[in-house]
């Protein structure tokens, strides 16, 4: 939101949030060393800039009008331990292998958004957890307080560790990234990491195999220079839950349009608020109330955000979210995260697309499905769990129902990692109860591995071949 204010609207500043009920708000008991981390985050440097920013929410409009595709993906929650080289690292390959199938079968502009770099903070349905007989904190994020039960006490210094470590995170995903390992000349070294299955390689063999095609005959011509072939935009992204983190972090900054201003313009500065620590936050499905906290600091600020919408959402919500969060209706400025579940999908999404799609805010919002969530299980010994056929049959339901509805699904919401993890059942592999506890490492929700994500990727990248047949084919018989 701009320094503009809006009549009948009353007046946003970034602490406005404070005059509304929260929930999931720790209650730090020492004030005081709150204060003192609040205070020093204020005078750090941001850690994203607004023509970062700008330029996504310029992507996200492509996304909301159909010309391009939005992949989210990463970690359910980061811990401060995963600011290493090689785990940075396998994400990002991930998300370029992923982005790499969707661009052959969309044939669109891959958005390539991380949850990285600040995804430290979880909501949780209860503040306490037993755990051998003792009752204790819940594990809450890096952000607040420690998994080992002798550090489960909300800790105020932790808010600036978890900048530190976003900070450095991003710092060596734009260093990689400007070193090259994304260049589209040499897909293959992107690697496929612990994918053994030999459709699943073949398939992406076919992929790379098709792009070395292209870039040999823009060779032969001439025009295998352009920047864009060895570099890609990747940005970064977590849930805006903790706002003592977020507020500090908020700064009236002048618009990158200002640059283009001549040294002796009259013109008045454009600044807006723009939060610094991400270029992309959403709203939870937990702290999405139109009246609450959460959506009083999101409708302030400029950067793109999302609002994830599940079986608990009523229709009725969802254009009062949108005209509070999106007044001028700007395209893809807002991010419809859906997690309804394999079994609800086929019931609720219809009607949510049309409550939206029949309004004033018909093709400005950027459907972007998220088959986790609402897939969530548990199995033997309480271990939490997702089945890989349901996260497949959601997302093939969504992908389904927007076509029907003449919507279109822009993106994909995942929670994943480039490692040989067991965390969800089944996928080509097959994996079985009893193999969770080969390599089931997260300290949240299950995340798909490497061979999982792919599959997913596949199965979209499909979708859209196919619709891109079908439109050819009608096109030759008109």
């Amino acid at each position: 939101m701009s320094d503009q204010t809006t009549p009948n609207v009353p007046e946003w500043t970034p602490d406005s949030w404070r005059s509304k009920p929260i929930k999931q708000c720790p209650d730090y008991p020492d004030k005081a060393a709150l204060e003192k981390s609040v205070n020093e985050l204020k005078n750090l440097p941001p850690i994203v800039l607004p023509n970062e920013i700008i330029r996504l929410r310029e992507h996200l409009r492509d996304v909301a009008q159909g010309k391009a595709f939005l992949l989210q993906g990463g970690d359910c929650a980061e811990l401060f331990s995963y600011c290493q080289q090689d785990v940075i690292e396998s994400k990002i390959k991930l998300l370029l292998q992923m982005s790499l199938v969707l661009l052959w079968g969309a044939d669109k502009p891959v958005v390539r958004i991380g949850r990285m770099a600040g995804q430290y903070a979880k909501p949780r349905s209860s503040p306490v957890e037993t755990i051998n007989g003792k009752e204790v904190p819940s594990f809450r994020g890096d952000i607040l307080n420690g998994f080992h039960p002798d550090e489960r006490e909300l800790d105020p210094n932790r808010l600036v560790r978890a900048y530190q470590y976003s900070a450095a995170t991003l710092n060596y995903i734009r260093a990689a990234i400007g070193s090259g390992i994304a260049d589209l000349h040499g897909p293959l070294d992107w690697g496929l990491g612990h994918v053994r299955d030999p459709a699943l390689k073949a398939k992406y063999q076919e992929t790379v195999d098709r792009i070395q095609e292209m870039l040999r005959f823009m060779h032969t011509i001439g025009a295998d220079q352009n920047e864009k072939l060895s570099t890609v935009e990747l940005f970064t992204s977590h849930e805006g839950l903790l706002l003592e983190y977020e507020q500090p972090l908020t700064r009236l900054l002048n618009h990158p349009s200002m640059r283009a201003y001549p040294p002796d313009s009259t013109l008045p500065p454009k600044k807006e608020y723009y939060n610094t620590s991400a270029h992309f936050l959403w709203i939870g499905d937990r702290t999405r109330q139109i009246d609450h906290a959460h959506v009083e600091y999101f409708r302030g600020i400029a950067n793109p955000i999302g609002v994830k919408i599940g079986p608990s959402t009523p229709t009725s919500d969802l254009l009062p979210l949108l005209r509070t969060l999106n007044p001028n209706r700007e395209p893809g400025k807002i991010t419809l995260i859906t997690r309804y579940g394999a079994d609800k999908v086929s019931s609720l999404l219809p009607a949510h697309i049309r409550t939206v799609e029949d309004s004033e805010y018909a093709r400005t919002v950027v459907w972007q499905c998220d088959p986790m969530h609402g897939n969530t299980q548990s199995v033997t010994g309480g271990i939490k769990t997702r089945k890989f056929s349901d996260i497949f049959s959601e997302l093939q339901q969504t992908l389904r129902i927007h076509k029907e509805q003449g919507s279109y699904l822009g993106g994909m919401h995942l929670e994943l990692t480039g490692d040989a993890v067991t965390e969800c059942l089944g996928g080509g592999a097959g994996l079985d109860e009893d193999d969770l506890s080969t390599n089931y490492t997260s300290f949240c929700d299950p995340r798909l591995n490497e061979k999982q994500a792919l599959e997913l990727a596949f199965l979209v990248a499909e979708h859209y071949r196919q619709e891109g047949v079908e439109k050819r084919r009608a096109a030759g018989n008109a």
